[in-house]
């Protein structure tokens, strides 16, 4: 029987559409140059500094990846990409919110299948992510870690945390920290790490 791997997901570095409270999606918007900078001052928490690398082929993640594995490679792939937010890319979520008529809804009602206009639903995000896991668990090599977005990472807690995207999600997505699981042969994952997940360590 093939043993349970670990894997741990990581927020992207940030962008200036971060701090404009824009959101992204498929959009490639780069990590800008405070982003850059803090993430070299960071490395990856004991016991991971090993492991092998995975990035969305978005350029904000696959720069987080290359900065924090200091030249190690790094393994893309279009499974791991954000969630496509449709039209409502490059607004932002603020004022979608205060528009009535913009369909808008907070992140606790959204359901599984809740899509914005023209973009993909958390149940199709979950389904790319799936297959992506059971080509992990066939791969070489015990540990994984793979530099994501939030959306991906929401998705990763529904499952393994057994959330449905109804009421307050079961932890707080922060940057700078590891969300560990542990990947059965199947394919399935399970909650490795506390909600407060584990930090990145200062250079």
């Amino acid at each position: 029987m093939t043993e349970p791997k670990r894997l741990a997901f990581l927020r992207h570095g940030v962008t200036g559409w971060n701090r404009d409270g824009r959101i992204q999606g498929h959009t490639d918007i780069p990590l800008d140059a405070e982003g850059r900078a803090h993430l070299g001052r960071l490395v990856l928490p004991a016991g991971w500094g090993e492991a092998t690398l995975h990035a969305s082929p978005l350029g904000r993640a696959r720069e987080t990846a290359e900065l924090l594995g200091r030249g190690r490679p790094v393994r893309t792939d279009p499974r791991l990409m954000e969630m496509n937010w449709g039209d409502w890319e490059g607004c932002r979520g603020a004022e979608l919110r205060a528009d009535p008529a913009s369909g808008y809804r907070d992140l606790e009602h959204w359901g599984w299948d809740f899509r914005p206009p023209g973009g993909e639903s958390p149940a199709e995000l979950r389904d790319r992510l799936q297959g992506w896991l059971a080509d992990v668990t066939r791969g070489s090599g015990p540990d994984h870690l793979a530099v994501v977005h939030v959306g991906v990472i929401r998705v990763v807690v529904a499952l393994g945390w057994g959330w449905n995207f109804l009421g307050p999600p079961p932890l707080d997505i922060k940057r700078d920290r590891l969300y560990a699981v542990t990947l059965a042969a199947d394919g399935s994952i399970r909650a490795a790490c506390g909600p407060e997940g584990i930090r990145l360590s200062c250079a």
